[in-house]
């Protein structure tokens, strides 16, 4: 590359997240520079369709004049405002009673940060601090699952369920508790059905808190659908029978929409699609389609009610970030939240979602596929070295990133997480689109096929 270069120039000074150090120091970055739709365009003018949606977030697509001009207005009328000491602006205000109003019925109260970390290490402290106010202390521990991924904060990588997110940084504390992944491809065992699979994970979690103590374990967190961790999708009655495990020992149950809310499933959040009633939902990405870092946490009644005696008790609610609701995010959540429910991107999501899942799943039987999986518009390709056995490949993470590779010389964007090639492309996508996505993929993985083949 050339020296000072925008690449050299980000080897030289950045430091990446999710990225191995010394191969960036080799390759350098793909710089993106524009986008318009469902596509963006790096600095050497390549145009790629973006099948992650940036990080799963961009809903109404790249470009969107509507979310810049709100952004303007906000920025020349109220750039900044907090909402600490009684303090609060027309945005937060109007945001927070949209939200409450789509969201199920029973969470009332909303709180603002600036992502998804921060949102869950929120929902943690405001269910220590419920649990205390409400005479309970011994009840802290948070379960969490396997290859779940809640967030990088010290709380959130803690719930996060991925080693890399615990190598090297002393994680995960104390008190966070990891069982099964709901994966039936990989964590079957020979003939269980979905359901019967399902009522073992339920048999796992009800042994979990039953061995830790009811007393002592305060809230079990999932997505509905996992993203990051390899987008699984439940098992069939797998919330239900989870939930009546939550129930009977009285453990609150977060529901971490990050991902998954705002049509990503074909309805407005996921807990619809899968049946689940939510203490607490946390909420991001999507909300501003990320144009502005944003995220909720939205509670209960019940949660909120003893979080205000505390605060009263101490004198205030000792949390909050600078950030917290800001004017700009909250303008730009609102008018995207406008956006996607005048031109019901929800219902087109849902509309999408049979040629997208039917062109997924056209490559079941593939060579070095094991699985094709997803719901709504979001979904995955498992890469196997053998089909038969579902072996995975000698050096992990290799052939994943091969196909990514590949699809960036196709001119299309992915998200290799290991060896499962992961597909979250904007809700503004067209089946004419999707057909080209998935041409695109088609080429990129018959490239890496016969390079197998020829080894």
């Amino acid at each position: 590359m050339k020296p000072n270069s925008a690449a050299a120039r980000d080897i030289a000074y950045h430091l990446h997240p999710a990225t191995n150090a010394r191969r960036h120091e080799q390759i350098g970055p793909m710089v993106i520079e524009r986008g318009h739709g469902i596509y963006v365009v790096d600095d050497q003018g390549q145009e790629y369709i973006e099948g992650l949606a940036g990080l799963w977030s961009v809903a109404v697509g790249f470009g969107e004049e509507r979310l810049a001009r709100v952004a303007d207005a906000q920025l020349r009328k109220l750039p900044y405002y907090h909402s600490f000491a009684h303090k609060s602006h027309p945005a937060v205000i109007d945001l927070s009673e949209r939200l409450v109003g789509i969201s199920p019925e029973r969470l009332t109260k909303v709180f603002f940060t600036n992502s998804g970390s921060e949102a869950n290490d929120t929902a943690i402290k405001l269910i220590w601090y419920a649990n205390n106010a409400r005479g309970r202390p011994e009840k802290k521990k948070i379960i969490s699952r396997h290859r779940a991924y809640h967030g990088i904060t010290i709380a959130a990588a803690s719930l996060t369920g991925l080693a890399p997110n615990h190598r090297l940084f002393d994680l995960p504390l104390p008190g966070f508790l990891h069982v099964s992944c709901p994966h039936h491809y990989r964590g079957a065992e020979p003939g269980e059905s979905q359901e019967d699979f399902a009522t073992r994970l339920a048999e796992e979690l009800d042994e979990t808190i039953v061995r830790e103590g009811p007393d002592t374990v305060a809230a079990f967190i999932g997505e509905p659908l996992m993203g990051a961790g390899g987008v699984i999708v439940p098992p069939r009655t797998y919330w239900e029978k989870i939930q009546a495990v939550l129930r009977k020992h009285d453990v609150w149950l977060i529901a971490d929409e990050v991902i998954n809310g705002f049509g990503r499933t074909g309805r407005m959040f996921a807990c619809e699609t899968y049946g689940i009633d939510p203490d607490v939902m946390v909420l991001s990405k999507q909300i501003t389609s990320s144009y502005a870092p944003l995220a909720a946490v939205l509670i209960s009644d019940e949660i909120y009610e003893a979080v205000a005696d505390g605060s009263a008790e101490v004198g205030t609610f000792g949390h909050g970030f600078t950030g917290s609701g800001h004017p700009v995010a909250t303008a730009v959540g609102l008018e995207n939240l406008n956006i996607i429910e005048e031109r019901d991107l929800v219902g087109h999501a849902a509309a999408m979602s049979a040629p997208f899942l039917d062109a997924l799943h056209g490559f079941a039987d593939r060579p070095l596929v094991g699985e094709t999986r997803g719901a709504g518009l979001i979904g995955a390709v498992e890469l196997v070295a053998d089909k038969a056995t579902k072996a995975a490949f000698a050096q992990p993470g290799a052939t994943g990133l091969a196909v990514a590779e590949a699809c960036h010389r196709e001119g299309l964007i992915i998200r290799a997480i290991g060896d499962v090639i992961a597909f979250c492309p904007p809700l503004i996508i067209e089946a004419g689109e999707i057909a080209d996505m998935f041409a695109r993929f088609d080429r990129a993985l018959a490239q890496v096929e016969a390079t197998q083949a020829a080894a």
